[in-house]
């Protein structure tokens, strides 16, 4: 047997961990990653264990505290980082918006982000801007998909006075992936924070944040890492955890006395915390990052992934009508593409209609599908198929 066929087979083997794959052609990985049937069990299975227990009593507490610090050190290894930088959140808004808000913002400071970003992180700048004074603008570097430097175009729109850079480590909707090193050390020149939407990057880019020294990293666990919707996490680089206060304040980011008043926050990451998370939700995740540990490190799926996302792109180029936003192989696992005879919206109903599930992007017009170490080449040929059938 040849190793790609030994890959194969046991892919197909791996991949039946997880129930949702057994019955559709799945391009939404960047949307929701599809859960393991062991993140499912741990959830309902935890909720039940802590049921039997006391959902509140020492012995809840001291397994819960136990449970979650594991928690901490799955996410921890992903990133590279320890895991005292990580706080929990519900998602990569609610981190976005602790650093967002974190930061003591001054009438005519200035705020840069990029024209692709998510609307939500939009939404919380142009507010930022009404209640403080605070300029933003848009720095253009959706133009730079195929040619242009992201980074000196970045360096030309920072100011003295910009307190922040908000940028996505992979652009949600043309797949781009910015060179994030290259721009922290601009924005650390610039005495500028770096905020960065890590929507389409945990789980799917090997990552090591210690090195990158990118100040916040703002993560979900229902894309790439296949984990429950409802849980994500921030992290925050310990040299800027000081410059960073808590907006969402609670008794889990306080240590208190013993008269259980309040006296400072905690002194890492956790300050950032509220009380009461999801916890059965939290093990779910560490299970599913355990799943994907077992078919290997993060720079080999993440290999995988190119491997997938090149045969794809090659494929659709190869087909008339269809235009692929990149004009060379894609560095991630997005592949964004557009029909020039038809409405991406039309396209993505005909392909749901057979099974093949991907998804619509409004700006720029497009088609996006994403693809996993997951994802089998006999699934790509069948997009591809559907694509040429409607689009011929």
């Amino acid at each position: 047997m040849t190793n790609i066929s030994t890959t194969q087979a046991r892919l197909h083997l791996h991949r039946e961990q997880f129930p949702a794959l057994a019955n559709k052609t799945y391009f939404n990985y960047g949307g929701q990653g599809p859960m393991p049937k062991v993140t499912m069990d741990t959830i309902s299975q935890s909720i039940a264990h802590i049921q039997h227990i006391g959902p509140f009593g020492s012995e809840a507490g001291s397994w819960l505290t136990t449970q979650i610090q594991t928690v901490r050190k799955a996410i921890a290894s992903e990133l590279n980082v320890t895991s005292d930088t990580i706080a929990f959140t519900d998602n990569v808004t609610v981190g976005c918006n602790i650093a967002l808000w974190g930061i003591s913002w001054q009438a005519g400071d200035h705020l840069l982000l990029s024209d692709c970003e998510h609307p939500g992180v939009i939404a919380a700048t142009q507010e930022i801007s009404r209640r403080f004074g605070v300029e933003v603008s848009i720095c253009p570097l959706k133009a730079t998909l195929n040619e242009g430097n992201p980074v000196a175009i970045i360096a030309q729109n920072l100011r003295p006075h910009t307190r922040l850079v908000v940028l996505s480590h992979v652009f949600w909707n043309t797949g781009q992936v910015l060179p994030l090193d290259k721009i922290v050390e601009v924005c650390r020149n610039n005495n500028s924070f770096l905020l960065v939407d890590a929507a389409q990057s945990v789980g799917a880019l090997p990552l090591n944040l210690t090195e990158l020294g990118v100040d916040f990293y703002a993560f979900t666990g229902h894309k790439w890492l296949c984990g429950p919707e409802g849980v994500g996490g921030l992290y925050v680089r310990p040299e800027v955890l000081e410059s960073l206060h808590p907006t969402f304040i609670g008794l889990y980011g306080i240590t208190i006395d013993s008269q259980s008043q309040p006296v400072d926050w905690k002194p890492d990451a956790r300050r950032y915390e509220v009380s009461t998370p999801a916890y059965p939700l939290y093990f779910g995740l560490r299970e599913a990052i355990a799943t994907h540990q077992q078919w290997g490190t993060p720079q080999e799926r993440y290999a995988q992934i190119r491997r997938h996302s090149e045969y794809l792109w090659r494929s659709l180029a190869a087909l008339p009508n269809v235009e692929c936003l990149r004009t060379a192989p894609p560095e991630c696992g997005i592949v964004s593409f557009q029909l020039t005879n038809h409405q991406p919206l039309k396209l993505v109903q005909f392909l749901d209609s057979q099974g093949i599930l991907t998804r619509t992007i409004a700006d720029p017009s497009c088609i996006r599908a994403t693809v996993h170490y997951l994802t089998l080449e006999s699934e790509i040929d069948q997009l591809v198929a559907a694509v040429s059938r409607y689009s011929s």
